[in-house]
């Protein structure tokens, strides 16, 4: 969560850089006022203990002149009466204020450009041309459904809309695909990981999913369980309440899941084809890291996501997300975007963000610092999502007879 001491002490200049990120003044008007219930609650309770010190000092003086301490004791149990109630009044801003500061989004750096939504974004750069086709090229659903690869009809028939099976080569593409990335990861120094795909509530907390957005996670029925929305909930909080010694320090981190997304608020977005499904595989990158090098940490992670799509022949874009774009956690965001012949436009397929210390206080992720210890810098990105990853081949390297040609760094895993 965000630095509350931070927010207390410089609330205009942090009112300001949450504005950007498209929070309403109300909201922070409301935090302001918990801050202020909280901080007289906490000087009433203190004012009771400090009275109480005070009077409990007297028992000894009383005896030592022979007076009665009958009304001082009487003082003294009304006194701790009042104290017990002050200290539950404190205990209970206490927890408004985290209630209402656990829904509050990160900071945006200084250096994430001003901006409404995705419309926005900053292009920095683009890399590979795309293809000039000599014929009208298809979206990925009539491919699909013209070499069989694409069953849409019989996972919707197994499960409900926005579900898809793979089949033949598809299925065998998915696969290569995931070991193509788990293979490039390990070779950048990413330790792969096999983790449970569900999780419990005190993680998704921890990476800024609950308590804010969980009408878009799958929730195991009787079971404080959800189904994961991405494997940066489980490969982040391997370190939930731990303290790392600095010499780890980065922890580098790759996995392969599938990811689970009711897609609340999505409904008329991409209803045809693979683009947006409740479920979908990914491969992730999640790096914990010294604040000093999170930058240099996240850099590489742009540039490696990037590496894969160039080796894959996929022409992308490198876009820096604007304020009012930005995710819940995230305090700076680098999307890739590959380029679809079918649709004719760029779409996401990676999106790789620093949280600098936001996930780090809300898991109590913290690293040695000599005798101090300190909040991490986490971050996390996708490496890549496959299903995109597969779409994105099929429209690029589609031939005029609707065959797909595979990508020269994946005919060995095939």
């Amino acid at each position: 969560m965000i630095d509350l001491k931070y927010l207390q002490n410089n609330f205009e200049e942090a009112s300001a850089r949450l504005q950007k990120k498209g929070v309403e003044g109300e909201t922070l008007e409301n935090l302001q006022s918990l801050f202020i219930r909280l901080k007289e609650a906490n000087a009433a309770f203190e004012n009771a203990r400090a009275e109480q010190n005070s009077m409990s000092k007297l028992f000894g003086q009383y005896k030592q002149e022979g007076k009665d301490i009958a009304e001082l004791k009487a003082k003294v149990d009304a006194n701790k009466e009042v104290m017990t109630e002050l200290q539950e009044k404190a205990r209970e801003a206490e927890e408004a204020l985290y209630t209402v500061a656990l829904a509050i989004p990160n900071f945006p750096d200084e250096s994430v450009p001003e901006g409404k939504d995705e419309e926005e974004n900053v292009e920095l750069r683009k890399v590979l041309e795309p293809r000039i086709f000599d014929f009208e090229p298809k979206e990925h659903w009539e491919l699909g459904e013209k070499n069989g690869w694409i069953d849409f009809e019989r996972g919707v028939k197994l499960a409900k809309s926005r579900f898809s099976v793979l089949r033949g080569e598809a299925a065998r593409l998915e696969r290569a695909l995931i070991n193509f990335f788990l293979d490039t990861n390990r070779a950048k120094g990413f330790e792969e990981l096999c983790v449970p795909f569900l999780n419990n509530a005190a993680m998704l907390q921890g990476t800024g999913q609950l308590p804010k957005f969980e009408d878009d996670l799958f929730k195991i029925e009787d079971e404080a369980l959800y189904l994961i929305p991405t494997a940066e909930v489980p490969l982040t909080n391997m370190y939930h309440g731990e303290i790392l010694p600095e010499k780890e320090l980065p922890v580098l981190m790759t996995g392969y899941t599938p990811c689970f997304r009711k897609e609340a608020g999505s409904a008329g977005r991409d209803t045809r084809g693979m683009i947006r499904q409740h479920q979908f595989d990914k491969v992730e990158m999640v790096a914990i890291a010294h604040p000093d090098k999170s930058d240099e940490v996240f850099e590489m992670m742009v540039q490696n996501a990037s590496d894969m799509l160039t080796a894959l022949g996929l022409p992308h874009r490198v876009v820096e997300l604007c304020g009012g774009d930005l995710g819940f956690s995230a305090a700076k965001t680098i999307d890739l975007e590959v380029w679809l012949p079918g649709q004719n436009k760029y779409r996401e397929i990676s999106s790789i963000s620093n949280t600098r210390d936001f996930q780090a206080r809300r898991a109590k992720i913290r690293f040695k610092d000599g005798k101090k210890n300190r909040f991490v810098h986490t971050l996390n990105g996708s490496a890549l999502a496959v299903g995109r990853t597969l779409i994105a081949i099929m429209e690029n390297y589609q031939n005029e007879d609707g065959t797909v040609t595979i990508p020269a760094a994946l005919q060995r895993y095939m």
